[in-house]
């Protein structure tokens, strides 16, 4: 654990300046009565605090200034993301209707602690790019180009993910109906598979490292949040509530997760 005492200076630091961001857009929240500033904070936050670990390395190491762009790069991508696809909508999200109904009259109180928790997470989710960052083997290995590989190629399934559905949604003739090209074919989410593919590259550039065993935490803690709390569980029931039997038919008939190898036939 010396690599996390090591950085404790740096992740306490992030964790103060995450928190008086996150308190800060939930003043934000208040006044556009939109919680999907979160997303924001927390995403931008993984990204700066994560490209500033680079900053405390010796010297400019290559592997670190790597890793240091890639998460800048997920973050920036992700930010325009959410601030189009959500933020721009008109409309929000329904994670944070369903929260803000479930806080009620202490909504403002609710939303406070559920901002300012997530300072914490930018924390928890910086951690498992230390020991890429700070690896000391100073050539390139052949996990690092596997892992380099593994990221672009999962950034780019993202992309392709996200801009099939943005295409299919904005098409009128499919309102009410189920996504079932390209990608949608063979997994129900593949912008998040493709997303905890991503933290599996991390790992790869940290073997042979001091504490890459830490890089671990990324892509466990992802698949949790994706498949046990925020992120699926809720995206699965809102479409079972709006597209009823149609989407019935695709659970049943494409995988939730991890693709298939060939799509499934349509209903």
């Amino acid at each position: 654990m010396n690599l996390l005492s090591q950085s404790a200076p740096l992740l306490l630091q992030g964790l103060i300046g995450a928190f008086i961001v996150f308190v800060l857009l939930w003043v934000v929240q208040l006044i556009r009565r939109d919680a999907g500033w979160v997303d924001v904070g927390w995403t931008a936050g993984v990204g700066i605090l994560g490209a500033a670990a680079v900053f405390q390395t010796q010297g400019w190491q290559p592997r670190a200034c790597l890793v240091g762009t890639l998460i800048l790069i997920w973050s920036i991508r992700l930010v325009i993301y959410i601030i189009k696809d959500r933020l721009c909508s008109g409309e929000e999200d329904s994670r944070y209707q369903t929260l803000r109904t479930y806080f009620g009259r202490k909504a403002a109180l609710g939303f406070f602690f559920f901002f300012t928790s997530q300072s914490l997470l930018v924390v928890l989710f910086v951690i498992p790019l230390l020991p890429a960052i700070n690896h000391p083997t100073p050539h390139w290995t052949l996990f690092d180009g596997l892992g380099t590989l593994l990221w672009l190629a999962s950034m780019g399934g993202e992309w392709l993910a996200d801009w099939q559905l943005t295409r299919f949604r904005r098409n009128p003739a499919n309102r009410g109906n189920v996504c079932r090209q390209g990608l949608w074919s063979r997994s129900r989410h593949p912008n998040y598979f493709f997303e905890w593919l991503q933290w599996l590259g991390y790992c790869l550039l940290a073997v042979n490292a001091p504490g890459a065993l830490l890089s671990l935490v990324g892509p466990i803690a992802i698949y949790l949040f994706l498949m046990k709390l925020t992120g699926i569980p809720h995206v699965e029931r809102e479409a079972l509530r709006k597209r009823g039997e149609a989407y019935a038919a695709y659970q049943r008939e494409v995988p939730i997760f991890f693709p298939s190898l060939f799509p499934a036939p349509k209903a």
